[in-house]
């Protein structure tokens, strides 16, 4: 980091930067010997980027982070040199963030805080309060911040954003170890507390096999239906070749097709061109069996859901009418995917 004009003052400043993962207050840059237009100077040069009111951070530091999980972690840290008290637990989009569950949108997503003392749930300064209680228990600390633990997260994402998403959170949190018991533990406590019906929904459906946030969202989808309930990781082989569709509803598979994976630096590390060849070569291997198949995009569940919704239906139909339903004669070819 290049800030010349804090002149001497450069490396204790640096120093404290570090320290606190890249980030300085505007009240540490006054005791530093900075002045307001010093500041502004600085973010006017692209030396540094303001987080938040009052919270600095080096921009190039910032540049470099991963926008899904290191950026909203960082604001996170912001509002925690921000905040005068204690007596608070990072819950909701920020505490799933943290321990992996998974939020609708961790760019956009505000600092969620849960305290036992506020006056109602607000949002000031791109930090949602939520008057929320919880137990010393339902507290862990995840490098240097107290989190509200998985089970409590889960059931915070869906009264925050409703069914889908919640189902995910879930989901996530069964992936990660969670018990359903434990789940309808801490519902226990939350009963009387608004959306507990859609909570209690959640849990039933809950699933560990779900392995990305996108297929949870899927499922939610093809519940919606009302075809039945899928089965997870289907997996069929013929002794050379073994495919697994996302999941399965009487012969008919639904894909949950994120673009992520089409990206130069998709997380299987494979050219584009491989991995559309590979997904091609595992759909007519699926279909060679007499599977129908429906595809279902982020824009599909959302945007276009209810256009989406009656497509699926056509498909589903069509694979009814064309195979049937039974699927007894599949049985020689399944297998289990490890986890």
């Amino acid at each position: 980091m290049d800030i010349s004009m804090l002149g001497h003052m450069y490396l204790p400043t640096i120093v404290l930067m570090n320290s606190q993962h890249g980030l300085i207050t505007a009240r540490q840059l006054r005791t530093a010997g900075l002045t307001g237009n010093d500041v502004r100077g600085l973010v006017r040069a692209g030396k540094v980027l303001r987080v938040r009111h009052g919270v600095y951070v080096d921009t190039d530091a910032w540049e470099g982070l991963d926008p899904f999980r290191e950026r909203p972690v960082l604001r996170m840290r912001a509002a925690q040199l921000s905040l005068t008290s204690t007596s608070y637990a990072f819950s909701h989009d920020s505490s799933s963030i943290v321990l992996g569950l998974g939020a609708p949108d961790p760019r956009s997503a505000l600092v969620h805080l849960s305290r036992t003392k506020v006056h109602g749930d607000a949002v000031r300064a791109g930090v949602k309060h939520h008057l929320a209680p919880y137990l010393p228990g339902d507290v862990e600390e995840v490098d240097g911040l107290r989190v509200l633990d998985r089970p409590r997260t889960a059931l915070d994402m869906v009264r925050e954003h409703g069914r889908a998403h919640g189902l995910a959170a879930c989901d996530a949190a069964m992936r990660h170890g969670v018990t359903r018991e434990e789940l309808w533990e801490r519902l226990a406590r939350m009963k009387d507390w608004p959306h507990s019906r859609c909570m209690r929904w959640c849990i039933e459906h809950a699933e560990p096999l779900a392995e990305t946030y996108l297929e949870s969202l899927v499922r939610d989808f093809v519940l919606e239906l009302g075809i039945g309930r899928p089965e997870l990781q289907f997996g069929l082989s013929d002794g050379v070749t073994t495919a697994f569709a996302d999941m399965v509803v009487k012969r008919h598979f639904f894909e949950a097709d994120g673009l992520l994976k089409y990206a130069p630096d998709n997380p299987s590390g494979m050219a584009p061109a491989a991995v559309l060849t590979e997904e091609k070569q595992r759909h007519d291997f699926l279909t060679g069996f007499k599977l129908g198949g429906s595809r279902l995009t982020y824009v599909d569940l959302f945007a276009g859901r209810r256009a989406a919704l009656a497509r699926a239906a056509r498909e589903f139909a069509d694979t009814c009418s064309r195979f049937g339903t039974d699927t007894d004669d599949l049985v020689p070819y399944r297998v289990q995917r490890r986890r």
